[in-house]
């Protein structure tokens, strides 16, 4: 079962890998073909003839020859945004595996898992504002039209700047009753580093929920492992434009990154805010667990 960017070979179905990459990680979390998926539903029971046949799981019946039917938990109502950054340095390094082709399909996923859950989600892509969005439902038709925007959203054009902080103040403005908010980012933007913790102070004090899934490519923006000769590196959101041997600026670089990394993990740990690092080679399982501990914390 695909669980990496790696395996993933197509992109014009994107509604099929979704549900590939979601019933692969909800298989791998069955222990036996007695228990359920605790977020879909909470357990098994012996059918009692006489009643709705509505729950039962015809998929244990086929291995056990035995009726059950999933109980389902008392619905939740969560209501989850969705945002996925589309700024310049989000289609970095390769069209095949950049950091935007990652979330995409991790968004797409996200939603899938939503969707089955009977929760409520929206869609919305940022730079440096808000470039479009979707309203928030929980019927299969809405998840298509999330998909078709994600499809649409890696054939968008780069070099758009990022402004993460006046982003998420509007999405504090404007999201009214208690939500959860995912955001996929490589968290690189113009304004300093206290914008955007202060936005991020304004979500939650707005009573929402919030996961921040910071996407990079490991390799060349953490480590800086490139070959040791000359290279021209371009910026993707300013264009601008520097030629450096990485062999005289990698400890240095590494240092200035690794205090960045760690300085807003800490900080958003301080405002409990989910901060979880992301390779883009990392499995989509990593996605949807962090997402389902959360969800399990919200209740």
């Amino acid at each position: 079962m695909t669980t990496n960017i790696s395996e993933i070979n197509q992109y014009d179905n994107l509604g099929l890998i979704a549900k590939q990459l979601v019933d692969g990680f909800i298989t791998g979390l069955h222990k036996s073909p007695y228990h359920g998926f605790s977020v879909e539903f909470a357990e098994h029971k012996l059918y009692n003839f006489g009643e709705s046949t509505r729950h039962i799981d015809w998929k244990v019946f086929s291995r056990t020859d035995r009726l059950y039917t999933k109980q389902y938990e008392e619905e939740t109502n969560l209501r989850c945004r969705i945002l996925v950054d589309n700024s310049g340095s989000m289609h970095y390094p390769k069209p095949d595996k950049d950091k935007l082709r990652f979330s995409v399909f991790a968004a797409a996923a996200l939603s899938y898992l939503l969707t089955r859950q009977r929760d409520v989600v929206g869609l919305s892509v940022f730079s440096d504002k808000i470039e479009s969005e979707t309203d928030l439902r929980s019927t299969k038709s809405h998840l298509n039209t999330i998909l078709t925007k994600l499809s649409e959203l890696h054939e968008s054009e780069p070099g758009k700047q990022t402004d993460i902080s006046s982003v998420l103040h509007e999405m504090a403005d404007k999201i009214h009753k208690r939500s959860l908010v995912v955001i996929f980012s490589d968290m690189f933007q113009n304004s300093n580093q206290e914008d955007l913790l202060n936005a991020l102070q304004h979500l939650k004090h707005n009573k929402h929920e919030v996961i921040i899934f910071h996407v990079s490519d490991y390799s060349s923006e953490l480590n800086f492992e490139f070959e040791d000769r000359p290279y021209k590196f371009i910026d993707l959101e300013t264009n601008e434009s520097i030629k450096v041997n990485p062999h005289d600026v990698k400890g240095l670089y590494r240092e200035e990154m690794a205090r960045f990394y760690q300085d807003l993990k800490i900080k958003c740990g301080m405002m409990k805010v989910d901060f979880v690092p992301v390779n883009t080679n990392d499995s989509f399982d990593k996605i949807l667990g962090a997402y389902l501990i959360k969800r399990k914390k919200m209740r």
